[in-house]
């Protein structure tokens, strides 16, 4: 992991009140809005947040700032201080700071339809195939350097339009995380789709605090990295993963 880019004084931390947290709200079990309160997010990652406001003691609300593309804008321009889940690029991380420890790692899967399944075991299997993911989605670097050059993948707004795309032929495979999309796919009753056996990338998912955020400091950014590590080590991400898969299902029953 890259070294921390300081650009603020250590002093920040000791004013800083509160952090405003965001992050994808399509990624159930770790985020989703609040059927009671859409200004809201609830999930695994808004459990955590909650459990690393009190080791650091600084309040943190989950809130909802738009779709995924908008939320890292509101992180680059300051208005949003973490993103509860992100993977690393490069150009992510001009603008925030990784916490090392990370949230959980998660994979992500090939999505294809029953009645046209793709032979996949390795990237260069879906040259010549109709892709379709959501707008500034990242799948790891490597990854998607690839997909820039060799796939074609046509990006969509939201998942549940991705999935309606895939399930009704107007793509040949989905590029999404395994777990959020088996929700939406649920909560969508799409039967007819399936994971391929292999996986695209497994890639860590982490806690971010933005360059522009008015709390941005060193003293701040080792006082997560130290909460987190704690949290993380007590394997309590792996109960709120679980707690936060029922809860989803009990809500879209």
């Amino acid at each position: 992991m890259p070294a921390l880019l300081l650009c603020q004084p250590a002093t920040a931390a000791a004013g800083c009140t509160r952090l405003l947290a965001s992050g994808n709200p399509e990624y159930p079990p770790y985020l989703w809005v609040d059927p009671n309160d859409s200004k809201r997010l609830v999930g695994a990652a808004a459990d955590m947040m909650q459990l690393l406001s009190r080791e650091v003691g600084i309040p943190i609300s989950v809130n909802y700032a738009g779709p995924w593309a908008r939320v890292q804008k509101s992180v680059r321009d300051g208005r949003v201080d973490l993103i509860a889940g992100a993977f690393y690029t490069q150009s992510r991380r001009q603008y925030m700071s990784y916490i090392q420890t990370p949230l959980t790692i998660t994979r992500t899967a090939i999505w294809m339809r029953d009645s046209k399944p793709l032979n996949y075991n390795h990237w260069l299997d879906l040259v010549g195939y109709r892709g379709v993911t959501v707008v500034n989605n990242s799948f790891g670097e490597e990854f998607d350097r690839f997909a820039e050059h060799s796939l074609n993948i046509e990006t969509v707004g939201s998942v549940e339009n991705a999935l309606r795309m895939l399930s009704l032929g107007r793509a040949d495979y989905l590029i999404y995380e395994d777990a959020p999309a088996q929700a939406y796919a649920s909560r969508l009753g799409l039967q007819n789709l399936k994971t391929a056996n292999g996986t695209i990338t497994r890639e860590a998912l982490y806690l971010t605090l933005g360059h522009q955020s008015a709390c941005f400091s060193d003293a701040l950014y080792q006082r997560l990295n130290k909460a987190m590590k704690k949290l993380v080590d007590s394997k309590v991400m792996e109960q709120l993963i679980e707690k936060n898969q029922q809860r989803w299902r009990e809500e879209n029953r």
